[in-house]
């Protein structure tokens, strides 16, 4: 991908607002890239959090943010829904659809219809805009929660899915959209399957920020389940990686970007408190409805076919994270 032309290609992300989304643009713009960034801006968490994470892409020439959700811009009647999908669709070299909205624990109940409206119905409203245009590449961000709990690991793509959670079905749902508008309408879609991201950013409501936040402020723990259940954490430059590498990759594919290691919640804690030079106080919860027990990525597809290797592993991805946490507690950011 030269860069000699960079300044007039044109990317789309939607999500740009996120914790991966904010990151992802500050890279391509790095690269040289035009980026068009769509967010909605939903209440999940705190807006503020979100403006946060654009300081840097809005000092930028080369960004413009659209405030708006994927369904309002296929709406007709309205100036700036015509002029947004004419942004979608024209002159757009790579779409990258990470807007969704976030959560496992949370997509039970009446909420999971903003579940489906926002992570299936504007997954096919964005195909559909990408349909007269193709773009090069449509770069859709999915979740390792569409394996479900399996004996077999690490998770190999062409592994059957059984998402125990409803987030996890509206991930894999999107999933097969894209599958289905590349193979009927030749959209060049990728799929890329995202195991447990953290980092600077990361959202509030997830695990590793919600624990060094407690031992920071010297507060307890809240652990759910017995902390011998395991993750693929997975750092967010390795993700960012990733995704650069998926511009290149087979049109139709679907990869696992792992971070290359699976560590239990309780040895992850006691990382953490080598790089904090602290105990953390720990509470118990109950495990939660629509947790895994393990995950595992299996990232062999991923190196043949992106030259996908991480390269943080989790200790010094820790110490980064709360880094960053560290002084955005002291400058009151957060």
């Amino acid at each position: 991908m030269g860069q000699g032309n960079a300044p007039t290609r044109k990317v789309v992300v939607t999500g740009c607002a996120g914790f991966i989304g904010s990151h992802l643009v500050e890279r391509l713009l790095e690269m040289g890239y035009s980026v068009l960034g769509i967010d909605s801006f939903e209440d999940y968490y705190a807006r503020e959090l979100k403006e946060a994470n654009l300081e840097s892409a809005r000092r930028n020439g080369r960004f413009r943010l659209l405030e708006a959700n994927l369904l309002d811009l296929a709406g007709l009647g309205s100036s700036r829904a015509v002029e947004a999908l004419g942004e979608l669709v024209a002159d757009v070299e790579y779409v990258f659809h990470l807007a969704a909205q976030a959560g496992v624990r949370a997509s039970w109940g009446d909420s999971f219809r903003i579940y489906t409206d926002n992570n299936v119905l504007a997954t096919q409203t964005l195909l559909e805009a990408c349909r007269s245009a193709t773009p090069r590449r449509f770069v859709y961000a999915s979740s390792s929660s569409v394996y479900g709990d399996t004996d077999v690991l690490p998770m190999r793509e062409d592994a059957v899915c059984r998402p125990v959670s409803p987030y996890g079905v509206t991930k894999l749902a999107g999933e097969q959209l894209c599958l289905l508008y590349n193979k009927n309408f030749a959209v060049p879609v990728v799929c890329l399957r995202f195991f447990t991201v953290y980092g600077p950013r990361q959202r509030p409501d997830m695990a590793f920020h919600r624990f060094i936040r407690a031992m920071l402020e010297g507060r307890p723990i809240h652990l759910f389940g017995t902390g011998m259940q395991t993750r693929d954490f997975t750092f967010i430059s390795d993700i960012l990686d990733g995704l650069v590498a998926s511009l290149g990759a087979p049109s139709g594919g679907v990869y696992n970007l792992g971070g290359g290691s699976r560590v239990s919640l309780a040895e992850a804690v006691r990382t953490l408190e080598d790089c904090l030079g602290q105990r953390a106080l720990i509470e118990g919860d109950t495990e939660q409805a629509g947790d895994v027990v393990h995950t595992w990525a299996d990232l062999s597809a991923a190196a043949r076919d992106l030259g996908y290797g991480p390269q943080v592993g989790l200790a010094e991805g820790l110490r980064r994270e709360a880094d960053w946490l560290t002084s955005a507690l002291a400058a009151g950011t957060i």
